[in-house]
């Protein structure tokens, strides 16, 4: 994905051995440059030629904003699983859309349930309006959805990835922003599933500020874009996590029609294991440590 068009993001690794994490923490050197490569594809490959399966490959489950679905997901999934699934003991990666688009929104929460359930909010109780209280809900609803209603299976054993990009809408509320990116990883971890943030440092920070330790952001592994060839995607793995706690796994550059992702870590031999699907997310922290975010553009658009 790049800000300006809607590209797809594709990544998979996360079920790394905590040495392995510890030591790329510390600095680390990235690996060597014959690390096989994947690719990122979702909608704009639709009815195009794919390359040949060589690494592996991240699926957008979105057709480019969030609350709708790729056409070609299926298609795109039976194509990822030539290289990546269980028979290759690699988890096939997913990527889904983010925004906030506030409440002038097609659809905008105005309670703290959805589909029947009551969500635990750690930012009180939506009434319909701008708050990060609704934005969590928002988030938590797309998230649901994407598991749910996009075609996806066996959802837990996906790696999902949250593409937070200026290009879609947000609020001018970066703590309101950074709920909704938090509502939607409280479900995706409820199901078992692991969670990773794609941006550049410059877009996560536009829209969503500095979390604080309290955010269930805080330890997401990352995912960076804007590389220009393989060895700027190599020297990107030494960049900065998204998130104070995390570690960059993954970086991005584009070649032709394609993206590439060149891992900073090793990828699993095998899909992480899975906790028992939960009925709801478990309880939030009581507080959520933030500092006031800093005033965010007056450009950013809505829908």
């Amino acid at each position: 994905m790049k800000a300006g068009r809607t590209l797809v993001v594709a990544c998979l690794l996360f079920a790394w051995q905590v040495a392995q994490v510890q030591a790329a923490s510390a600095g680390g050197s990235p690996p060597p440059d014959h690390a096989v490569l994947g690719y990122d594809i979702s909608w704009p490959q639709c009815g195009s030629d794919l390359p040949e399966p060589k690494g592996f490959a991240v699926i957008g489950v979105n057709g480019g904003r969030p609350n709708t679905t790729n056409p070609c997901l299926a298609a795109q999934l039976t194509w990822a699983a030539r290289f990546s699934g269980p028979a290759k003991r690699t988890p096939v990666a997913l990527y889904v859309n983010t925004a906030n688009p506030g409440a002038a929104a097609h659809w905008w929460p105005r309670s703290n349930a959805y589909r029947g359930a009551n969500v635990r909010n750690p930012y009180g109780e939506c009434h319909g309006t701008d708050t990060a209280a609704c934005a969590y809900m928002y988030g938590y609803a797309m998230a649901y959805d994407d598991v749910n209603h996009r075609g996806v299976t066996d959802a837990a054993h996906h790696i999902w990835w949250l593409d937070v990009e200026t290009g879609n809408s947000w609020s001018p509320d970066r703590a309101a922003n950074a709920a909704d990116l938090e509502g939607m990883t409280a479900y995706l971890q409820s199901i078992g599933a692991e969670v990773g943030i794609y941006s550049t440092t410059y877009q996560f920070r536009e829209i969503a500020g500095t979390v604080g330790p309290g955010s269930n952001l805080n330890k997401l592994n990352s995912w960076i874009a804007g590389a220009t060839s393989r060895a700027s995607a190599r020297a990107y793995c030494s960049s900065p996590p998204l998130t104070s706690g995390g570690t960059v796994a993954l970086t991005q550059f584009t070649a032709g029609r394609f993206d590439y992702d060149y891992p900073c870590l090793p990828i699993p031999s095998k899909p992480p294991a899975t906790p028992p699907k939960p009925r709801h997310p478990p309880d939030p922290p009581k507080a959520l440590d933030r500092p006031d975010p800093p005033r965010a553009p007056s450009f950013m658009r809505f829908y």
